[in-house]
């Protein structure tokens, strides 16, 4: 187990792996001997959208990848707004563009990053302009659009699939 952080947020006691009792049997949290806290490190909500933008797929790279992968729009909401709202605005401050419609693709785990990702189709329009965060984006002929075997390539496939097509994964290279 990794540690999120090293300290009580309530006290500034060092937190422990500490096994405790709760509704499903024992568990190993962090926990702060001190006061009692505990750091549940529940999977954080990521909204990603599969942007259809003048009858094409659009995928993006972010300024902080390596490598030349392209992905959907991801972000995370805010406070005080909806999931639909949320990943309107990650696309409007990304891209620039403004969104039509939305319709959930569906809700997938990524477990590698404790994510949930709850991810929608949005059709597009207006003009592309990235935001710093993104360094390019690429349009793709739905049919022709390469998904990866991995969070949000999951739900690009199964958008894919709605619509008629055979998704292709691209492969990784395997880690020695």
């Amino acid at each position: 187990m990794t540690q999120a952080f090293k300290f009580c947020p309530q006290c500034a006691t060092e937190l422990e792996f500490i096994t405790q009792a709760e509704d499903g049997g024992e568990k190993m949290r962090l926990r702060c001997p001190g006061c009692g806290y505990t750091h549940w490190n529940n999977p954080v909500p990521v909204l990603a959208a599969v942007i259809e933008y003048n009858g094409q797929v659009l995928l993006a790279r972010n300024a902080a990848w390596p490598g030349k992968m392209y992905a959907l729009i991801t972000g995370f909401m805010e406070a005080g707004e909806t999931p639909q709202e949320g990943i309107a605005r990650e696309i409007a401050e990304e891209t620039n563009l403004t969104t039509e419609s939305l319709d959930l693709i569906g809700v997938y785990d990524f477990q590698r990053m404790n994510q949930v990702i709850v991810a929608y189709h949005a059709v597009c329009h207006g003009e592309v302009r990235l935001s710093p965060e993104l360094v390019d984006y690429r349009l793709y002929a739905p049919q022709s659009v390469k998904c990866w075997p991995a969070g949000t390539g999951y739900a690009l496939a199964d958008w894919l699939k709605s619509r008629g097509h055979t998704p292709s994964f691209i492969e990784f290279p395997k880690r020695d």
